[in-house]
């Protein structure tokens, strides 16, 4: 099976397996998807909805950032990771975004990453879900699913999104980055994966390398 062939199969297969795949982020304004996002870094989502589930009561907009203070940002994040610096980034961005923004998110990569924690994983899942822009946001857990499907043969996440960038279309990644993202959080997993059960395994390398090395009917497993 030739790489082009084994995309295709790679996308057929995860839109099929997530065909309206969507953020697990909680949110209900702009805002609050880009103080998700930050809080997600080195955290799970669902840690992070539990905590907005009081914090997104009193912050909707960049005004309230800076009007409950870093203190008050600080005792409602304070069981996640990093809080002291994301403390920090949210309030420094509410400054930011009421100064400079008119209370308004920027919609292009280039200034959303001048923003604090804003890095360009960030950036890009935040426009891809609110304007459905056409980025794929490459992290730990994509870097790995890329490799181990045998998409990409990289050292590191910075890597593989280059290689991705040239491998996928604009039109595949809209719906790409969502599916990948539930397919290592649910199936892919960095430790066991799932592979047993997987749409995947009849083209992955992983499982035919690691999982069932033996013999050459390993793809009817």
């Amino acid at each position: 099976m030739t790489k082009k062939e084994k995309i295709q199969k790679m996308k057929e297969w995860l839109f099929a397996l997530y065909p309206h795949a969507l953020t697990e982020l909680e949110y209900e304004t702009e805002f609050q998807l880009l103080v998700a996002i930050i809080l997600s870094a080195q955290s799970t989502d669902k840690q992070v909805n539990k905590i907005n589930k009081k914090f997104f009561q009193v912050l909707k907009e960049p005004k309230d950032g800076k009007k409950i203070g870093q203190e008050k940002i600080r005792e409602f994040i304070k069981s996640i990771s990093f809080f002291n610096n994301k403390t920090r980034h949210i309030f420094e961005t509410s400054q930011i975004l009421l100064e400079k923004y008119n209370s308004k998110i920027p919609n292009t990569l280039e200034q959303l990453i001048t923003l604090p924690w804003v890095g360009i994983k960030t950036a890009k899942v935040f426009l891809s879900i609110i304007y459905r822009a056409p980025y794929l946001a490459v992290d730990t857990h994509v870097h790995r699913v890329l490799n181990r499907i045998g998409i990409v043969k990289t050292k590191t996440p910075l890597a593989t999104n280059n290689q991705a960038e040239k491998i996928f279309t604009e039109k595949d990644n809209v719906d790409l980055h969502h599916s990948l993202v539930l397919f290592w959080r649910y199936q892919c997993v960095a430790r066991k994966p799932k592979c047993a059960d997987c749409h995947l395994k009849q083209i992955c390398n992983y499982y035919k390398k690691i999982i069932f090395p033996k013999g050459d009917n390993f793809l009817e497993a």
